[in-house]
């Protein structure tokens, strides 16, 4: 057969048009989110948003979860990378800063939320998120506590893992109840919290 034979229905044989696909659906899914809320948010309505057949949708997520999850992963490795430099209490600060302008102003902030609430009282919901977002998460901030330790910048009296529940915690609360995130809190978190060495 020649080399240019159309192989229609092959999604290999498109792999640029697929990536299109998929990222349209990705950016569809958090726009209609914050539109409509995690309830209002269904994969027809994705689809229609994005331009795709919802069996294509149905070929590449089981469900409207997964969907989030990939755009959650996706935009905050962009937007909220942890630190991998050196790790000062000022870096840690400013990455819990960054978190929470995450939460209040980017819309994957508001599918993480979304998530979070739905994690409650759906337990797919809930293995999913942690598997596949929030258990890597806390690998990559324990490393970066870790290396602040090591390093005499910070003397946490609690354990790495109680450590980071306890500053980010207040943050995601006051996200979750829609009240605003002071920048003093942070502040207050990260000098209670870390014991940073003094300047």
């Amino acid at each position: 057969m020649p080399a240019t034979s159309p192989q229609p229905r092959r999604p290999r044989s498109g792999p640029r048009r697929d990536e299109t696909a998929r990222l349209a659906v990705l950016h569809a899914a958090d726009d209609l989110l914050v539109e409509h809320g995690f309830g209002g948010l269904t994969v027809e309505a994705i689809a229609r948003r994005a331009g795709v057949a919802k069996q294509t949708i149905y070929r590449w997520w089981p469900s409207k979860v997964e969907i989030l999850l990939d755009t959650l992963i996706e935009d905050s490795g962009k937007s909220l990378p942890v630190p991998t430099e050196k790790a000062t209490a000022d870096s840690i600060r400013g990455y819990l800063r960054g978190f929470a302008r995450f939460l209040t102003r980017d819309p994957a902030g508001k599918v993480l939320l979304a998530l979070i609430a739905q994690a409650q009282h759906d337990p797919d919901t809930a293995k999913s998120l942690h598997k596949r977002y929030l258990g890597p998460r806390r690998t990559l901030e324990r490393d970066m506590l870790a290396r602040a330790i090591e390093a005499g910048e910070i003397s946490p009296e609690l354990g790495p893992d109680a450590t980071l529940d306890a500053l980010v915690g207040p943050i995601v609360y006051r996200a979750l109840t829609g009240a605003s995130i002071p920048r003093g809190l942070v502040d207050a978190l990260v000098d209670g919290l870390l014991r940073p060495r003094p300047n």
